[in-house]
């Protein structure tokens, strides 16, 4: 199937409320200008310098998502132009992303990324850290990030069982924080192996790569 076919395959198995960001990370831009004729406007990268070039090189109503993990060190790079920054899971990100978006005259939206799978290798906050993080008072100095949510990645597992777990593990913090923040409006989780699951357990927003644009070839 084209990208177009997938695309809108997958746009009419997603509820209305649920945001679809297409994962383009090692894909050229011939094909992402292929799912944005098909009418996608939103695209996720892992790499900053790779989202970077395709941003100068596309169309400029596009929504740039950096999905991956951030080092403080290559914000600067993104900080013109990213829509959402999913994966943050430390205050000092944080804050070189709001000093880089001060400089840029720019409120960036963020997500604040939760440790809910069993992998030690995936990044995020405990409950603990991210309460803390939220309480703290060099959080609420900070005036040119918002917080919209939360993000987490589930167990790389076939079972389901387990992802279910997870997943609502993430829903009912999501919930129980947004009574509190109530610019809490994203809850990032679910791709192309699990995204049915997730928008059962209550996400928002779902990163879907591979069911687009094929199999990735990281050589």
């Amino acid at each position: 199937m084209s990208i177009e076919a997938n695309l809108h395959k997958i746009k009419s198995a997603i509820p209305k409320d649920v945001t679809l960001v297409a994962v383009s990370k090692t894909k050229p831009v011939n094909d992402l200008m292929q799912a944005y004729n098909a009418g996608q406007r939103i695209f996720g990268e892992n790499k900053i310098q790779e989202m970077t070039e395709k941003w100068e090189q596309m169309p400029k109503d596009i929504e740039w998502h950096m999905i991956g993990h951030v080092q403080r060190n290559k914000v600067k790079y993104m900080a013109a132009y990213v829509t959402l920054i999913h994966g943050v899971d430390s205050l000092k990100l944080l804050k070189e992303i709001n000093r880089q978006a001060a400089k840029n005259n720019r409120t960036i939206n963020c997500l604040l990324q939760i440790h809910i799978a069993e992998e030690e290798t995936k990044f995020g906050m405990d409950e603990n850290e991210l309460i803390s993080l939220l309480n703290s008072d060099e959080y609420h100095q900070l005036q040119n990030i918002k917080i919209s949510g939360l993000m987490g990645m589930a167990t790389f597992t076939n079972d389901m069982e387990q992802i279910k777990k997870e997943f609502s593990f993430l829903k009912s913090l999501f919930d129980k924080l947004k009574t509190r923040h109530p610019d809490f409006s994203i809850l990032s989780m679910g791709m192309s192996s699990d995204f049915p699951l997730a928008i059962e357990c209550g996400s928002t927003m779902v990163r879907i790569g591979s069911s687009i644009f094929g199999k990735r070839n990281y050589a």
